[in-house]
């Protein structure tokens, strides 16, 4: 698979998965966008009380992702290997894990609402929004987690389309119902978590019924211990990941906060944007999940290595544009955000910052896709938490050198990006030699 005609027909198989991948990556987050924008119109208290309460959720759906990572990997690995049942039974255990671990999750949730929203220090006022809207908000969790499920096994079997049509449909339902909840039928804050919630359970049922007949050649359809284990065990080292990540742009943000206001706001700018354009590149990233365990399926690691080549060499040349589009809109993108001067000078300096880092970030994401296709949780969790305890002397550097500023932050997190493009990258070699 070296020839110019292999290397466009691999690059037009990771397109036509990056394109809808990027449509479903990109729909996800519209929920709490939509309850922002409605609840937002309802007062400065309910709209605190939501981002603190999203706070909550956003924690526990990021952490519930290895559902769609892991049976990604695992359909694909073995619909690669010619075994059709084995992947509908991991399909179907991935549904019961969703069940199981989404019903404790849901009930904890809702009955320590209050303590949980507590934690976040905010006013009276805003609490209770926050606890309303988090206690009617668990009642969704399960089935979040059963759409987190059938999605990696639609994706298991390249089938990427059909998810990005029902987590669109259900946005529109969301945005429906919630208008009127919120504004015909006067539920406030409730209505918000209230019209989510019916459009998660909507989005649940249409995946099991367009699951039923994919399923249906499932020789396991109870929960078995053994199936499930694998699951758990790449839950756990990506929950390690996912986690170790957020610490370091919580501990950025933080050095922001400890430097000055306008840094802070600069900072979050610039964050805001890393996280868009990490999306663009997690849709190149998220076709290697698919691809390369298909090819490890079939036991073709030239295959897989190719596959890993040309995705990382897309992502790469995507973030060059990227980088140099941000480098072109620098002076001026940060005056949508603030018309503060000192937070534009601080915005454009990290923006800057930004377009050196989009390009090992690229490399970085791909080998993440790649290594997460080749089933390597357990690296991918303690390398996490090594990239984090690497960019923490840079972090007490910054605290003790105010001066560095916003260039210093992301300065660091520069350097924690080229880390994980560069052990990443290695890993990977060693993965797929």
């Amino acid at each position: 698979m070296t020839d110019v005609a292999d290397r466009r027909t691999v690059d037009r198989r990771i397109l036509s998965l990056a394109v809808p991948a990027l449509g479903s990556l990109a729909v996800e987050p519209v929920y709490v966008l939509v309850d922002t924008a409605i609840v937002g119109q309802l007062g400065t208290e309910e709209l605190a009380g939501l981002a603190v309460a999203a706070a909550v959720l956003a924690l526990v759906f990021a952490g519930a992702n290895f559902l769609t990572y892991g049976t990604t990997e695992r359909v694909a690995r073995r619909l690669g290997a010619g075994q059709t049942a084995s992947a509908a039974n991991v399909g179907v255990q991935a549904l019961w894990l969703a069940g199981l671990a989404g019903v404790p999750i849901a009930i904890a949730i809702g009955v320590f609402a209050r303590p949980l929203v507590a934690l976040f220090g905010t006013s009276d006022a805003a609490l209770g929004h926050a606890d309303t809207y988090l206690s009617w908000s668990a009642i969704g969790i399960p089935f979040f987690l059963v759409t987190l499920a059938a999605q990696g096994t639609f994706r298991g079997e390249s089938d990427y389309m059909t998810p990005l049509w029902v987590l669109l449909a259900a946005n529109v339902a969301n945005l429906v119902i919630e208008l009127v909840f919120v504004f015909v039928l006067d539920m406030g804050v409730a209505g918000s978590a209230l019209s989510t919630v019916i459009a998660q359970i909507g989005a649940s049922i249409a995946f099991l019924v367009l699951l039923r007949r994919r399923l249906a050649a499932a020789t396991v359809r109870r929960p078995n211990r053994a199936e499930i284990a694998p699951l758990m065990t790449a839950g756990k080292h990506l929950l390690l990941r996912v986690f170790a990540m957020l610490a370091v742009f919580t501990g950025a943000a933080a050095v922001a906060a400890r430097i000055d206001d306008e840094t802070l706001a600069a900072h979050q700018i610039v964050n805001s944007m890393f996280i868009f354009l990490a999306l663009v590149l997690d849709a190149f990233a998220v076709p290697a999940h698919t691809l390369v365990a298909e090819e490890q399926g079939r036991d073709d690691t030239v295959a897989a290595r190719f596959v890993a080549t040309r995705s990382v060499w897309m992502s790469v040349v995507v973030s060059v544009g990227l980088g140099a589009l941000i480098v072109a809109t620098s002076r001026w993108l940060p005056h949508v955000f603030s018309d503060d001067p000192d937070v534009l000078h601080r915005a454009t300096i990290g923006l800057l910052w930004l377009a050196v880092l989009i390009v090992p970030g690229a490399i970085a994401f791909a080998h993440d896709g790649i290594l997460i296709g080749a089933g390597d949780y357990r690296f991918l969790g303690l390398a996490a938490v090594g990239y984090l305890v690497a960019v923490v002397p840079i972090a007490v550097l910054t605290l003790a050198t105010p001066e560095l500023g916003i260039g210093g932050i992301w300065a660091g997190l520069l350097v924690w990006m080229i880390l994980r493009a560069v052990v990443n990258d290695r890993r990977t070699r060693h993965v797929l030699r």
